[in-house]
Formats: structure tokens, C-alpha cells, sequence
């Protein structure tokens, strides 16, 4: 028996809707009057269909590219361009007050508009000899369009005047039983864009939606296939499923599936690997529960995947104890190979590599730590000191109530420390009283490696208080003290 289709919150011209659905209501009318459909479909029915926000939409029609770029100008948005023609589709940006000017006509994409609207011509896609590359054929009708999409909760139209739902694949019945199902046979929507591979399991994590039995069959048949794909369009679905609302579940699937193999290959060995003798939990598993705890932002996400990513090859038993030294330094190298290889950008790189690289220094406090130290940790950290707290806290993943209780009072009292010495002073911006042109004319020497020691000598003495930042003629006295105690001169 069919399932019943679930209920949509209101027709596209509700009085409810947003002012961007208002637009596309004013553009249907336009398409009507010249003869032309326009339906919602994708994401925006699904995410309709589900309560969820929707943002941007995504619109087909029977009209070609050319007539779509001329029946939008009557809605006057503030930018038109070309997703790409051989495509079909056309986008059109509506900005809104106090954003930034919409990009020329130039520009190659709508980054940073508000609201966007993309527009596709009813197109089909052949895909020869397995190639990604499709032969697309315009004209075609709605239900054909719909027959080229990924899952069957996607092949989804809506008709923007009337309300009227089309669903020639029983989408609506998959989203009431939370399947994602693909259209048709799975394992040519696979072969057609491998990347479909990763998307079905980012649905999964962002919905909560199980994967039906055929469809996760031939995700696991087609893993290989993803070798295909850019690292880019990889490295955002990875991105997507890491901020999602699950993401332990996405990346257990991922893994599960053979997609990881493919995408992060150095997460595979942290299954198995026992934090100490007789533990239940791995680093796989302890590393999702950190991904689960910490707030779902992409660097603290990515920080929280890769922390303990070198435990597996600094592991080593003494005494009945297990042990990894030293895996903070090797995760940050690790971690930078990886990130790197993703495509992600040098800054994001450097952040993710540099909590990981720092991530146990927090969980390392105690109350009879100096002033001074907890300054060295802060300057250390720089700007990603609340980051690396948040980390501190999500790599706590213990069953026991009581050590995870104890470390968020610890995180608690380190982070009030931090607070009350930054409104005493700038932390980050404590320096030594001489810099290297003083110390070179001090000693009369050209510059040099010996420099370093002494300027780290003084800024330790800044830290513990012992020396005030602008106090020049003590920072020179400590300063030749300190060349004529380590033999420097």
C-alpha cells in the first residue's frame, strides 16, 4: 500500500511565504503569460515537504536558456547569470538591503548574494560509455527531468501558481517512510556522477534518513568509482557531512561503505586501535563522539576528525600501558597532508593543523599552574584559543560522569584565567623590551641565530612578571646576563 504523502506546510503563494518565494510567484506569472511552466523542484519541495528553511531555490521550465534570460528581467534582479548552457540554466541573484552590490555580469557565480534563484530548462542527460560527461537533450518533458535526478525524495516538482505536487517516482512516500531511495536502477545514477555516492550519505547525516537496501548496495559496488571526482567536490561533501546534525552517523557510513578509502584513507586505521588495554572504545569510535560534541562549525569539525589522526602509527605498549607520544605532532603533519590534498585553503589548513597539534594542552591544566604559563599557552594559541578550548572540552568522551564533570570544570577554570588576565592586558601582544636591532646594537654583532635565545629569555621574563615589556635598560642588563651565562658572547 502506497504511503500517504506528507503534508506541505502551504502552497508557494501563502501569505506565509518568504519574500524570495513572493519573486518566484511574480516570475511564474510572467512565464505564464508567455506561454511557459515553471515548477519548484530538488532540494526546495524537499526541504518544503520537511519544514525545513529554505534558502535558495531551484526552478525548472520548459522554456529554453534564451527566453529564461529574457522573462526574468520583468522581476528586475539584481544580477542574471550563466550557470552554464550547455547546462540549460540560468540563475538570477535578488539582493537585499545593506548587502553587498551583487556581482557583475562578469563574475562566474553569485558568492556572498542573498537570495538565489537557479532556472533550468526540462532537460535529459545520456551518459556514453560511462563518462561524466552527459549528452544533453532540451525539450524534454517534466517527468524526464525528474528521471535524471539523484534520489527519488529530489525528483520532487511543485507548480509555483497552483501548489500542485508532481511525483512521477513516489519521492513524497520515501520522505513519509525517511529513505533515501535513487531513481531508478542505482547503479546507473552512481555511474552517471559518482559524487552521488557521498551525497546519499550526507543526506543520511543532515536528515536522519535511512539508506534503502539496493541503493546502499550499490554505493558499496560503485566505492571505487569515486576516484573519478575532484578533490574539491569531495572535500565539500565531507564538509557538509561534518557540519551536519550527524555526523558521526555520515562518516560511519562513509566508512562502512568504502567511500573513506577513497576520500581520507588515513581515518581507516584508526578502527581497532584500543586507547588502553581492554577498552571498549577505539580511536574511531572515541574520535566520532569528539565530532558529535564539539560545535558544528567546519574548522572545529575537521580539528575534531583529525586530533588523534597519528595515534595509529605512534601506538606502542610499556609496562601493560598504552601509549602514543609524541601522536600530536605526527597528527599535525598528517593532518596537513591531508587538508592540503582536499583542496582546503592554506589559512584553514594552518588552523586545523595547529589545534590538533595543541589539542591536549588544555585537558593538561591544573589550578597550580602560574600566571605565566597560563600567558605562554595563550600566546601560543593566538586567535584560536576559543577554538582549542572547545576542542578540550569535546575530546572528553568518557562514560564515567565524574571525569567528564572534573574536565569541564577544569576547562571552566582555565578559560576564567585567560579571561581575567586579557582584561589585565593584551596577552598576545606582550613583547620583549629589545627587539633584534636593539640586541645587534647592544653586542655589536650582525645578525644571527643568536638573537632568538636572548629575545625568548626576556618575553619568558615579561610572561612570568619579572620584567616590564617597555623597561629597555633592565632588558638590557638581563640581556647581557643572560650571553654572558650561556657562553653567547
Amino acid at each position: 500500500m502506497k504511503a500517504p504523502p506528507p503534508e506541505i506546510d502551504s502552497p508557494i503563494d501563502a501569505p506565509s511565504n518568504t519574500p524570495l518565494e513572493g519573486r518566484v510567484r511574480q516570475l511564474a506569472d510572467i512565464f505564464r503569460t508567455s506561454g511557459h511552466c515553471l515548477y519548484l523542484v530538488g532540494g526546495s519541495v524537499r526541504d518544503r515537504l520537511l519544514g525545513r528553511p529554505v534558502h535558495d531555490l531551484d526552478l525548472t521550465t520548459d522554456a529554453n536558456p534564451d527566453e529564461i534570460k529574457r522573462l526574468v528581467k520583468g522581476v528586475r534582479p539584481d544580477a542574471v547569470y550563466d550557470v552554464g548552457a550547455r547546462f540549460g540554466t540560468i540563475g538570477i541573484i535578488f539582493r537585499s538591503p545593506g548587502a553587498r552590490p551583487a556581482p557583475t555580469a562578469d563574475e562566474a557565480s553569485p558568492t556572498g548574494a542573498d537570495d538565489v534563484v537557479e532556472i533550468t530548462t526540462f532537460r535529459s542527460e545520456q551518459y556514453p560509455d560511462g563518462t561524466r560527461k552527459p549528452v544533453v537533450t532540451f525539450g524534454t518533458s517534466l517527468e524526464e527531468d525528474l528521471a535524471r535526478r539523484d534520489f527519488t525524495m529530489n525528483a520532487i516538482a511543485q507548480e509555483v501558481l497552483t501548489g500542485a505536487l508532481h511525483d512521477p517516482f513516489n519521492g513524497m512516500a520515501d520522505i513519509a517512510k525517511r529513505t533515501i531511495r535513487a531513481v531508478g536502477d542505482p547503479g546507473a545514477r552512481f555511474r552517471e556522477d559518482p559524487l552521488r555516492l557521498l551525497r546519499a550519505v550526507r543526506f543520511a547525516a543532515q536528515l536522519g534518513f535511512a539508506i534503502e537496501p539496493q541503493t546502499l548496495a550499490a554505493i558499496q559496488e560503485s566505492a571505487n568509482d569515486l576516484e573519478r571526482i575532484s578533490t574539491e567536490r569531495i572535500q565539500e561533501e565531507l564538509t557538509r557531512i561534518l557540519v551536519s546534525p550527524r555526523p558521526a552517523l555520515g562518516l560511519r557510513l562513509a566508512t562502512d561503505l568504502g567511500l573513506m578509502a577513497r576520500a581520507i584513507p588515513e581515518v581507516l586505521p584508526m578502527r581497532g586501535v584500543s586507547q588502553r588495554p581492554l577498552h571498549h572504545k577505539d580511536v574511531f569510535e572515541h574520535t566520532m563522539g569528539v565530532v558529535e560534541n564539539i560545535p558544528p562549525l567546519p574548522v572545529l569539525r575537521w580539528a575534531a576528525l583529525l586530533h588523534d589522526i597519528g595515534k595509529p602509527r605512534t601506538k606502542s605498549l610499556h609496562d601493560g600501558a598504552v601509549h602514543f607520544f609524541g601522536h600530536e605532532d605526527v597528527g599535525e603533519r598528517m593532518a596537513r597532508v591531508i587538508l592540503r590534498r582536499l583542496r582546503l585553503d592554506a589559512q584553514f589548513v594552518e588552523r586545523v593543523a595547529k589545534l590538533v597539534r595543541m589539542h591536549l594542552r588544555v585537558n593538561s591544566y591544573d589550578s597550580t599552574w602560574t600566571d605565566a604559563a597560563v600567558r605562554r599557552l595563550m600566546r601560543e594559541a593566538g586567535d584560536e584559543l576559543g577554538d582549542l578550548i572547545h576542542l578540550s572540552r569535546a575530546d572528553v568522551t568518557s562514560y564515567r560522569q565524574e571525569r567528564v564533570l572534573a574536565a569541564a570544570m577544569r576547562a571552566d577554570e582555565f578559560e576564567r584565567r585567560c579571561q581575567a588576565l586579557q582584561a589585565i592586558e593584551d596577552v598576545a601582544k606582550l613583547h620583549s623590551p629589545l627587539d633584534g636591532n636593539d640586541l645587534m646594537a647592544l653586542f655589536d654583532r650582525p645578525p644571527g641565530p643568536w638573537i632568538k635565545p636572548i629575545k625568548e629569555h626576556l618575553l619568558e621574563l615579561v610572561l612570568e612578571g619579572e620584567l616590564d615589556q617597555d623597561d629597555r635598560e633592565r632588558g638590557a642588563e638581563l640581556a647581557r646576563r643572560y650571553v654572558q651565562e650561556h657562553n653567547l658572547a
